[in-house]
């Protein structure tokens, strides 16, 4: 595990699209997979979307405080019902505030491939945590919905290819959504490598600052 801290914001990578953000004493895990221990210091849980490498129940107990709180994309319902009495699911357009952080549901789509078709409704997440801006896209493709992204600070981005965006299309992304800092993701667990993530820096280099967590 690595992580990076922008402007007083943590961002610590766990696994895969895995990734666990703190705030002086708000901590938020986004798709938490592969979490080795338990921890269950997460005051909030975000899913992006259903699939066993994003929803998984046994990850979300191992992060997930007692009282803590669950947001999920629409299709995780049958997955997150009973982790928690405060679950709250969304589309893409909807947008919850949960101990004061915001989460905004942004779309998260497959344009020339069949996994997360748009109206599978699956997330992408803009999350608003002490002043800070992440975007983690979820899984998705190079979409034109990406140009209604503004004021990112941090924007997470899928590399490997085949399931989501690869390398180059990832960054025309980031060269759309121009974050002050770019983190790839979504390789080097089921599918891509860390030649993904660096042909991915390599390519955005000039115009992004690119921090490799993977």
């Amino acid at each position: 595990m690595s992580s990076y801290n922008y402007n007083n914001v943590n961002i610590e990578y766990i696994s895969h699209d895995c990734f666990r953000i703190s705030f002086k004493d708000t901590v938020v895990y986004i798709d938490p997979y592969k979490v080795r221990r338990t921890i269950n210091d997460g005051d909030l849980v975000i899913c992006t979307h259903e699939h066993f490498d994003h929803c998984s129940p046994e990850d979300v107990k191992k992060v997930l405080k007692h009282d803590g709180y669950i947001v999920a994309s629409i299709n995780c319902k049958d997955k997150v019902s009973g982790l928690s009495n405060n679950v709250f699911l969304l589309r893409p357009g909807e947008s919850i505030e949960v101990k004061g952080i915001k989460v905004s549901a942004v779309p998260a789509y497959n344009v020339n491939k069949p996994y997360h078709p748009k109206e599978y409704n699956g997330i992408g997440v803009v999350v608003e945590i002490g002043g800070v801006h992440i975007y983690h896209a979820g899984d998705t493709d190079l979409i034109p919905e990406m140009r209604e992204l503004k004021n990112i600070d941090v924007a997470l981005l899928p590399v490997s290819g085949k399931y989501v965006m690869n390398a180059d299309e990832a960054c025309e992304a980031a060269k759309i959504i121009n974050p002050k800092v770019a983190i790839p993701m979504h390789y080097g667990v089921i599918v891509g490598s860390r030649k993904d993530a660096e042909k991915f820096k390599e390519c955005i280099k000039d115009l992004v600052s690119v921090v490799i967590l993977g």
